[in-house]
C-alpha cells in the first residue's frame, strides 16, 4: 500500500472510531420514583472499599485487581492512580450489578481510559457522562463529572437504568448509553472490548 494511502487509511479508521464514541445520549423523562433512586446512589458517599463475605472471594478479587493493573499498565503508568481507578471501577461496577469487564470496555471505547476526556457533545470523564444528569440527578455541578468516582458511579448507575429499562438487552442498552439506539457501531465496539478485559481465572 502506497504510503499516503495507508495514511488515508489510518485517518479514516480514526474518525470512525471517534464516531462511534461521540454518541449524544437523549434527556428521558423519568418516574419520580427512579429519579429518586438514582439520586440517592448517586449521593451515597461512602467510598470504594470492597468487603467480601469469605477469604476465596478476598484473594479473587486481589488476583482480579494485579492482573488489570498489569494490562492498564500502559495507559495509567502510575501504580497509584492505577490502583485507585481499578478499585473504584470494580465498586461501582459491582454496587451496580455490572461485570467490572464490561464498564472497562465500556471506558475504553468512550473515553480511551482519559479523565478529562470532554466529546464534541460535551459529554464527560472516563464514563462520558452528559452533563444534564448532573441536574437531574445530582446537584447540577458538571465538574464533579471529572472526579473519578462520581463519574464512575454515573456512569454505572445510568447504565443499570437503561439495561432494566431495556428489560436486560445489553445491546439496546448500550445504545441508549451512547445515543445510538438500534444501530450496531457502538455496542459491537463495546462488546469487543469487553472481551479483552475479561477475567477469568
Amino acid at each position: 500500500m502506497h504510503p499516503f494511502a495507508r495514511i488515508l487509511s489510518l485517518i479514516a479508521a480514526l474518525l470512525f472510531c471517534n464516531a462511534v464514541v461521540a454518541g449524544n445520549q437523549q434527556e428521558e423523562a423519568l418516574a419520580d420514583s427512579v429519579r429518586l433512586a438514582l439520586s440517592n446512589a448517586i449521593a451515597d458517599a461512602r467510598p470504594p472499599k470492597p468487603h467480601f463475605a469469605n477469604f476465596q472471594d478476598r484473594l479473587k478479587y486481589l488476583r482480579w485487581l494485579g492482573e488489570m493493573s498489569e494490562r492498564l499498565k500502559k495507559r495509567l503508568p502510575d501504580w497509584q492512580v492505577r490502583r485507585e481507578f481499578l478499585e473504584t471501577t470494580w465498586y461501582e461496577a459491582t454496587r451496580a450489578g455490572l461485570d467490572p469487564a464490561l464498564v472497562l470496555g465500556l471506558i475504553q471505547v468512550e473515553s480511551a481510559f482519559r479523565k478529562y476526556a470532554i466529546s464534541p457533545v460535551g459529554a464527560h470523564g472516563y464514563m462520558q457522562v452528559m452533563p444534564f444528569w448532573t441536574r437531574i440527578i445530582g446537584d447540577g455541578d458538571r465538574r464533579k463529572l471529572f472526579n473519578m468516582q462520581t463519574n464512575l458511579r454515573y456512569g454505572c448507575s445510568i447504565l443499570r437504568l437503561y439495561l432494566d429499562m431495556e428489560r436486560g438487552n445489553l445491546f439496546l442498552a448500550l445504545g441508549r448509553y451512547n445515543g445510538s439506539r438500534g444501530r450496531p457501531e457502538y455496542p459491537n465496539a463495546v462488546l469487543a472490548a469487553w472481551k479483552l478485559w475479561e477475567y477469568n481465572r
